[in-house]
């Protein structure tokens, strides 16, 4: 099964905790062997789940939306970009240069139309600006590609 990810970043401790024990727990209840991650790999759930996706047997694969977009994470990110990056078994690129909105709205619909199924790590609020979460989801549904959501009981941003 191939299974892409979209989420919120900069979650606070507690619900980071939660959140991954949620990835953790859907990546285990699928056959890891079997499993394509399909990610961006940004700082957060993207990463989170490439991770997990590789340590339970699964297969990474990565889409790039800018060549400029690594230096547009956090620095403190890099080296866990670069790690999975390298894990990679194929990756995708838009062709896009500049990492702004409408690069990260595009590398994610090409991550969409590349997966069986999208896990959103979201809270169901709207997106705070264009290419984020809310506007991901809507893509898969607008697509017909099923969206499983993934967020804690009660949590709020």
């Amino acid at each position: 099964m191939r299974v892409g990810i979209t989420g919120h970043r900069g979650l606070g401790a507690d619900i980071e905790r939660q959140v991954r024990d949620l990835l953790d727990s859907a990546v285990r209840g699928g056959d890891g062997a079997d499993l394509v991650g399909v990610s961006c790999i940004a700082d957060g759930p993207d990463a989170w789940f490439a991770e997990y996706v590789l340590a339970h047997g699964g297969s990474l694969e990565v889409v790039i939306p800018a060549e400029e977009y690594r230096e547009g994470l956090p620095e403190e990110h890099w080296a866990v970009y670069d790690r999975l990056l390298s894990r990679a078994a194929e990756v995708h690129r838009t062709g896009m240069a500049v990492s702004d909105s409408a690069a990260h709205m595009a590398g994610s619909e090409i991550l969409v139309g590349l997966v069986d199924e999208l896990w959103a790590v979201w809270d169901g609020k709207p997106a705070r600006g264009y290419g984020g979460t809310a506007d991901v989801v809507a893509y898969a549904e607008r697509t017909g590609v099923p969206v499983r959501i993934l967020w804690p009981g009660g949590a709020s941003r």
